[in-house]
C-alpha cells in the first residue's frame, strides 16, 4: 500500500506509475473516495461536537427548571443525521480501502520503462554455456531414463504438473535445501520454517489478493490459504509490531513447500518438473531501514549469484521492465539459468525490493528510541533456490555422455557421491 498522502498531495506520481506499468486502475475514483471520506470525517466530528454541546445545554436547562423539549427535538435530528453520515463513512472507507489495496507499488527510477518482458534488460552474465560432444536430452528424458521422476503415476494420483521424485533425485533435492540453509546460516540469516497456511489478512498484507486468486490454493470452508512462497508467511510474522531500530536489518532464510496453480503453462513445461503445482524453496527475506534497503537489495542479489556460482550453473541477470514488474515490487532482478536441454535461459530467482508497500499493509514499523516517532521498515525478498527448477538446470547442464548426471561439488558431501 502506498502512502495515502500521495493520493491527496501528488496524484500525478501515481498516474505516471500506472502508465509506466501499463496497469488499468481507477485513480480518479480513488481520489474522489479519498476526498469524500475526508469530508465525512469533518462532518461527523462537527455533528458529534454539536450533539455534545446540546447534551450539556439540555442538562443545564433541566437543572434550572426550564423546558428542554426544543433542544431535545433538535438533538434527535442531529443524531439521525450523524447516524446516516456514520453509515456513509463506513461504506466510503470500505470502498476506499478495497480500491487502495489493489493499487501497485511505485517504480524505482532505474527500472526500464516498457510494456512487457521484451523491455527487460540484461545486466550481466556469468559462466560458460556448456558444450557437448553428444546428443543431449532435456530433464524429462534424463530423469525418466534414470528412474528419477514418475510423472505418469503422479498424474494418476494428483493430476497434471505433479510428480514423484525418486531415488537419488530425492537426495539431490534435499541436498539443495541443506546446502542453501547452511549457505545462508553462514551469512547470518536466521532460519525459519513458517506455517504452510495463512489467513486472508496475512495474505492480503503480503500480496494484492485480487491478482493471486487464480494462483493460490484456498482451503475450503476455512480462512486459510496454502502459501505460494514462504515470503508471505514471513512478511506477516511481524504484523502490528514496532521493531527495534538497532536490530535492523533482520534477515530470514525461509524454507517451505510452495503451492501454486501455475495456470498458463504450455508445451514441455506441462510435463516436466520446471513449472509445477508444488515444490520446495529456500527464500531470503529481509526487513531493512529505508535508507539501507537498496544496498540490501544488491546484497541479496549477490548472495543468490554466489550460490549459483558455487553450483557452477551459468546464468544471466535480468532487470525487469515496468510492464513486467510484479505489482508489489519497486524493482526486481531475475536470475535466469541456462538450461542446456532447452537451449535457453529460464528464470530460477526473483529478487525484489518492495520498499514500505508490504509493511504499510501489515503495520510493521521501527524506531530507535522509545519516545521517537515510528517509521515503516522496508521489506525485500529473493529466491535462493526453488529446488525443482535448479534440479532441471543440474540435470540438463551436467548430463554425461553415458547418460548420468554429475553432482555439483557443494552437494557431493550431502549425497556421498559425485554422480547419479
Amino acid at each position: 500500500m502506498l502512502d495515502p498522502k500521495l493520493v491527496k498531495e501528488n496524484p500525478e506520481v501515481i498516474r505516471k506509475m500506472l502508465a509506466n506499468r501499463h496497469v488499468q486502475f481507477d485513480l480518479d475514483l480513488l481520489i474522489s473516495l479519498d476526498g469524500k471520506r475526508r469530508e465525512l470525517i469533518i462532518k461527523t466530528d462537527e455533528l458529534r461536537k454539536l450533539r455534545n454541546k446540546m447534551s450539556l445545554d439540555i442538562a443545564a436547562k433541566k437543572k434550572s427548571g426550564q423546558s428542554a423539549d426544543s433542544i431535545i427535538a433538535e438533538m434527535q435530528k442531529v443524531s439521525q443525521q450523524l447516524q446516516t453520515l456514520e453509515v456513509d463513512q463506513i461504506n466510503t472507507d470500505a470502498d476506499y480501502n478495497r480500491l487502495v489495496m489493489t493499487m501497485p507499488n511505485l517504480v524505482h527510477e532505474s527500472v526500464p520503462v516498457g510494456a512487457d518482458d521484451t523491455a527487460n534488460v540484461v545486466v550481466r552474465s556469468w559462466g560458460t554455456i556448456p558444450k557437448f560432444d553428444f546428443t543431449i536430452k532435456d530433464h524429462i528424458d534424463i530423469s525418466q531414463r534414470l528412474g528419477l521422476v514418475d510423472l505418469e503415476r503422479a498424474a494418476k494420483t494428483a493430476g497434471a504438473r505433479f510428480y514423484y521424485l525418486r531415488n537419488d533425485l530425492v537426495r539431490l533435492n534435499q541436498a539443495l535445501i541443506h546446502f542453501a540453509l547452511d549457505f545462508l546460516a553462514e551469512k547470518q540469516y536466521g532460519l525459519i520454517q513458517p506455517p504452510y497456511m495463512i489467513n486472508r489478512n496475512s495474505m492480503e498484507g503480503a500480496i494484492i489478493a485480487d491478482d493471486f486468486e487464480n494462483v493460490i490454493y484456498k482451503v475450503q470452508d476455512e480462512d486459510l490459504f496454502l502459501i505460494g512462497t514462504s515470503e508471505h508467511s514471513i512478511a506477516a510474522m511481524h504484523a502490528d509490531e514496532i521493531l527495534e531500530g538497532k536490530d535492523l536489518p533482520i534477515r530470514y532464510a525461509g524454507v517451505s513447500p510452495c503451492f501454486r496453480k501455475e495456470a498458463g503453462a504450455h508445451g514441455r513445461d506441462q510435463k516436466g518438473i520446471f513449472r509445477v503445482h508444488q515444490f520446495e524453496k529456500v527464500e531470503q527475506y529481509v526487513f531493512a531501514r529505508p535508507e539501507e534497503s537498496w544496498k540490501e537489495h544488491e546484497k541479496m542479489l549477490a548472495i543468490a549469484e554466489e550460490f549459483y556460482q558455487k553450483l557452477e550453473i551459468p546464468y544471466r541477470i535480468m532487470l525487469l521492465s515496468s510492464g513486467d514488474l510484479g505489482k508489489i515490487s519497486a524493482k526486481t532482478f531475475d536470475i535466469e539459468a541456462w538450461m542446456a536441454g532447452q537451449n535457453s535461459y529460464r528464470e530460477i530467482v526473483s529478487c525484489s525490493n518492495c520498499l514500505d508497500f508490504q509493511t504499510r499493509r501489515l503495520k510493521i514499523r521501527f524506531r530507535d528510541k522509545t519516545n521517537e516517532q515510528t517509521q515503516y521498515v522496508h521489506s525485500l525478498n529473493s529466491t535462493l533456490v526453488a529446488t525443482t527448477r535448479t534440479l532441471v538446470a543440474i540435470m540438463e547442464n551436467l548430463q554425461t555422455k553415458d547418460g548420468h548426471i554429475n553432482v555439483p561439488k557443494p552437494l557431493q558431501k550431502y549425497l556421498g557421491s559425485s554422480t547419479i
